[in-house]
């Protein structure tokens, strides 16, 4: 793993030696601590979109759920998937902590403040993660060779990779849409047209919200030393030209499900709406770079991926 320098770590220690009280905290704050390493935000986005892959994937929503089997297997792929998402946050924690205790947004997390030791912190993450496959076997082999993918890309490939290259974003992409494909061969055991397009659709989707997140944090993550497109770009018409970009992108891959006749008029209305609105701010963020026009980027790429998702389910009732 690549080292920080002893001055950086030095300062760093500075910053967050007011923490080391937690470690001493009581089994309520050291139950958050454990709660804070599995990125709460991130699992829930992750089992939101594997829940509109299953979703999407299953026929009439009311005779599906009426079979017991079936509501078991929903709840064992739903909370197969948690676990691994979780799992694989712990894990990406424990790999970039000492990188965390540089950035200001980071530096409170578990394990840089010492709430959480590394070595529970990483035993916490395999056992998660373990867990979570042992999940996702039942469901079938296909969901559970994906979870482990997922795992596999995000810890091992896309983490470290985040301090060596651009294309991290990239291949950090994949395993960001795996769950949302994962939820869909939960549901029906097959890879098919409709599940690769939403795939793209997430894939898409992480490329302007993560932008737009790094363009607002650009000076920590500079401190944390990642190759970010944001941190070599001085006025940001490159990292607000590749936001626009990708949001074009993604218009036809979300529409596209209309067309293939797994979502009908009420998803094809509500997400123009939500992709124009998208739109909006992109282009408004390439007109003028500022950091609120970033965060208003950001805001509208959490509303189009809800308000998605949101039609899905809608839409299917």
């Amino acid at each position: 793993m690549q080292t920080v320098p002893t001055t950086d770590l030095a300062l760093a220690e500075s910053r967050v030696s007011d923490s080391d009280n937690t470690k001493g905290g009581s089994i309520l704050q050291r139950l958050n601590a454990y709660y804070e390493l599995t990125k709460p935000g991130i699992t829930r986005m992750v089992v939101l979109s594997g829940a509109a892959g299953y979703y999407l994937g299953i026929p009439e929503t009311l005779q599906y759920f009426s079979v017991s089997s079936n509501i078991v297997n929903f709840l064992l792929a739903m909370f197969g998937i948690a676990f691994v998402s979780s799992g694989s946050c712990v894990l990406n924690n424990y790999a970039e902590r000492d990188f965390d205790k540089l950035m200001r947004r980071t530096m409170q997390r578990p394990i840089p403040s010492g709430a959480v030791q590394p070595k529970a912190a990483l035993l916490f993450g395999v056992m998660l993660a373990i867990l979570g496959v042992a999940m996702l076997v039942p469901v079938n082999i296909l969901t559970s060779v994906l979870a482990v993918l997922t795992l596999v890309l995000y810890v091992y490939v896309y983490t470290p990779l985040k301090r060596k290259t651009l294309l991290s974003l990239m291949i950090g992409g994949i395993p960001g849409a795996l769950p949302a494909l994962g939820g869909w061969t939960a549901a029906t055991g097959t890879v098919e047209i409709e599940s690769l397009l939403l795939f793209i659709l997430m894939f898409m989707w992480q490329m302007p919200h993560f932008l737009a997140l790094s363009w607002m944090y650009k000076q920590d993550y500079k401190r944390g030393r990642y190759e970010v497109l944001a941190v070599r770009d001085q006025t940001g018409k490159h990292v607000a030209t590749q936001t626009l970009l990708f949001v074009i992108l993604l218009i036809p891959a979300t529409l596209a499900l209309a067309f293939v006749q797994k979502t009908g008029i009420v998803y094809l209305v509500g997400t123009s709406v939500l992709c124009a609105t998208f739109l909006y701010y992109s282009f408004q963020f390439l007109r003028s770079t500022t950091v609120v026009n970033a965060r208003k980027v950001l805001l509208s790429s959490y509303l189009y991926l809800v308000g998605t998702f949101t039609m899905i389910f809608v839409d299917k009732l």
